[in-house]
């Protein structure tokens, strides 16, 4: 009886499961440098490129630990930072970082995720990523189609699409199948996607790593100043969260 009685004060005293907090939001820090004044801080590099089985094993290593610290999932940091490695070796002079494509992706479509959209394990979003028509809205350019609606189904205006959103016709000039196996580029796909981006921002023959490069590169993606502050904020908040321990 004794016994039976101290089982049942114990029990009651044990507190429920109780689900941890989720972590704090990732906060970017809004930076308004002029154009051409400094670059973002250099993060934690992609693993280097080589041709050994282990690369892909090392890859998502590497993105996973970034991960953990930038909010950004690890199969969208893995695309970039395969493409940074690709352009090291394709031209290594451009000096592109994961941080500068990490910076466009959470501004053109938050790394994938726009309108409740997500990056799936293949990595193609689980539901198309389309921007709104460029009709020649206030504050919007004019882009007539270019490609019979079959990247955006608009057959009267452009629009930009995939988490990197690409208005066609630059999307049929850069893009570029990221896993090399003959298929056609998809912009929905965020390997091909930001595979694209870096060869977009690399075709000025600019270093990345120097201001005047940087900056003529990201006003080459999209012309408004305060679009390029904004993906500096981005990039250089990924840069640092990367560098701690």
């Amino acid at each position: 009886m004794a016994t039976a009685v101290v089982l049942l004060v114990t029990v009651g005293m044990r507190q429920p499961a109780v689900e941890p907090p989720p972590p704090p939001a990732f906060v970017v820090e809004e930076q308004r440098p002029k154009p051409g004044e400094g670059i973002p801080r250099a993060g934690l590099a992609a693993p280097p490129d080589r041709p050994e089985v282990s690369d892909q094993a090392e890859l998502d290593a590497w993105a996973g630990r970034v991960a953990d610290k930038t909010q950004v999932s690890a199969r969208v940091l893995a695309a970039y930072g395969r493409a940074e490695m690709w352009m090291a070796r394709q031209k290594p002079s451009c000096h592109l970082s994961w941080t500068f494509l990490a910076g466009i992706g959470r501004v053109e479509s938050r790394h994938g995720r726009f309108g409740g959209a997500e990056i799936g394990a293949d990595g193609r979003v689980t539901k198309p990523i389309i921007g709104p028509a460029l009709d020649g809205s206030p504050g919007v350019q004019a882009v007539r189609d270019t490609d019979g609606g079959k990247l955006d189904g608009d057959t009267t205006w452009d629009r930009a699409v995939g988490p990197m959103q690409f208005v066609p016709v630059t999307w049929r000039k850069y893009a570029e199948r990221a896993n090399g196996d003959g298929g056609e580029p998809d912009p929905q796909n965020i390997d091909d996607a930001a595979f694209t981006a870096a060869r977009y921002l690399c075709s000025a023959g600019d270093d990345l790593a120097t201001p005047v490069g940087w900056w003529h590169a990201v006003l080459f993606y999209n012309q408004a100043v305060t679009y390029g502050q904004d993906v500096f904020s981005g990039a250089d908040a990924y840069a640092a969260a990367s560098l701690q321990p």
